[in-house]
């Protein structure tokens, strides 16, 4: 049995990392600088335990994650070894730790992608070669003038080309002149707030919602009134009975976010006729409407609009990538002169080289392949997830049934706190969002949002799920 620098005092210190923690990154830093060998035995627990002056179950837990991970391989009577054949190349150096996140909306800072990272479209099957080629004839074809700032509200290219997409895959009848070009979602519905809404309003919220939603009302000095969402999403008999006179609406329809649930047709005319009838606005975030796999896609809330009362938000970064930098305002035909006005005081203005090679992509019927792709590729690695994770998490955890949408979510006990489970992970190298940070309510049930599209294999999901189920 090898004789290792493991045993020396490990510091006690509330802050520093997990004592379980500490000794797996011993391990692997053993491993990677050559002083394990695969084939190596390595201490028993017990006998490692009593040498550092720890609980054996905090280094069952650290033999634990190596095993999981695939580092070390128990041998029953004849102990624990070095997974043999392992590459000491192969070994993940320990990350750094990171900083538990304030809130949920915290987006992952690195420039790695980690496991169950939300909000990121599958990046390996984006068709980088077909994008380059696109891009390099539209600098071949940039002349002096293209060189001047873009116009306001976007590209008329562009803009018509979102016009005929909306119309075909979404059902929403706009001309290109109501469709305004901005930077994300943010800057969608900043427009919106400055168009419409003032200090004071009163705004309907999904409850839980997409964190950014409520931070983007509660700066503007609007007040929010969180209403319910169930399995036919947001309650609106609630809304109409606490808060009938609010200003405006903003509804995630087709996947709730993040509850994946779909917005009913009872509940999708129950909230047009409200809005019609108070002078109100909706305003409809459709991120990943696209992404339907029991049916077909459904109509946008948008497309139901008879009054005029619906303002569409849709974006290209859960289509192409996040770091484009691309999204999207569908307003009503009247407000036109409004949100120009508005745009030319707070827009922002997108580079018109990206415009242009967006355009480009959907003229030549490329946007419209690759949603198909990604609907199929989805489908298949959240069948993949799914079953991984349920295997290896065992009956306690459970995963709800969604209709469509990127991510999944994890149901955990009410006695688990999900925060800290999620935190766990992000020191673990993987990435979760605790769903109680998604609630405006205290009572929120306890879960975990994790995404599925980066998930290559059912294998690759049930290893992680091992390293969860550690954890828990």
């Amino acid at each position: 049995m090898i004789s290792l620098p493991l045993a020396s005092t490990l510091p006690a210190s509330p802050e520093s990392e997990p004592l379980y923690r500490q000794i797996y990154e011993r391990f692997l830093s053993a491993i990677a600088q050559g002083s394990l060998q695969p084939g190596d035995r390595i201490p028993s627990a017990r006998a490692l335990a009593k040498e550092l002056g720890v609980a054996r179950g905090t280094v069952e837990l650290a033999y634990a994650l190596l095993h999981a991970e695939g580092y070390v391989q128990p041998r029953g009577q004849a102990g624990t070894v070095i997974t043999p054949g392992l590459l000491a190349s192969a070994v993940n150096t320990p990350l750094p730790p990171h900083r538990a996140p304030s809130t949920a909306s915290d987006t992952a800072s690195t420039s790695a992608l980690l496991p169950f990272q939300m909000g990121i479209p599958a990046l390996d099957a984006f068709p980088r070669k077909i994008w380059a080629r696109l891009g390099a004839r539209q600098l071949r074809a940039t002349h002096a003038v293209d060189l001047g700032y873009p116009p306001e509200n976007g590209l008329p290219a562009l803009r018509s080309a979102i016009a005929t997409h909306l119309h075909v895959a979404r059902g929403i009848h706009c001309n290109p002149a109501q469709v305004f070009i901005t930077s994300g979602y943010r800057e969608s519905v900043n427009l919106v707030i400055q168009a419409l809404l003032t200090k004071g309003d009163q705004v309907w919220i999904e409850d839980p919602c997409y964190p950014p939603t409520r931070e983007l009302t509660n700066h503007a000095g609007l007040v929010a009134a969180a209403i319910p969402v169930d399995a036919e999403g947001m309650d609106i008999a609630y809304g109409l009975e606490h808060a009938p006179q609010a200003t405006a609406a903003i509804v995630t329809p087709a996947h709730q976010s993040p509850l994946s649930v779909t917005l009913s047709l009872t509940r999708r005319q129950a909230l047009l006729e409200w809005a019609a009838q108070q002078q109100s606005w909706i305003i409809e975030d459709d991120y990943d409407g696209e992404y339907r796999y029991v049916s077909r896609p459904l109509p946008a809330l948008k497309s139901l609009d008879k009054h005029g009362r619906v303002l569409y938000a849709g974006t290209f970064s859960k289509v192409l990538f996040p770091g484009i930098r691309l999204a999207y305002l569908v307003v009503p035909d009247a407000l036109i002169p409004t949100f120009e006005h508005i745009n030319k005081i707070v827009g922002n203005g997108i580079p018109a080289l990206t415009q242009q090679l967006v355009s480009a992509f959907m003229a030549e019927g490329l946007f419209v392949r690759h949603i198909q792709r990604m609907r199929k590729l989805y489908a298949e690695r959240r069948t993949a997830t799914a079953t991984g994770l349920a295997k290896a998490l065992g009956p306690d955890i459970s995963i709800d049934p969604q209709p469509g949408g990127m991510h999944l979510v994890l149901r955990l006990g009410d006695h688990t706190s999900d925060t800290l489970i999620a935190q766990r992970m992000r020191e673990h190298g993987m990435y979760a969002h605790a769903l109680s940070h998604w609630s405006t309510h205290d009572t929120a049930h306890s879960g975990l949002l994790l995404g599925f599209t980066n998930i290559a294999s059912q294998e690759e999901a049930e290893r992680l799920g091992h390293v969860i189920r550690t954890l828990l």
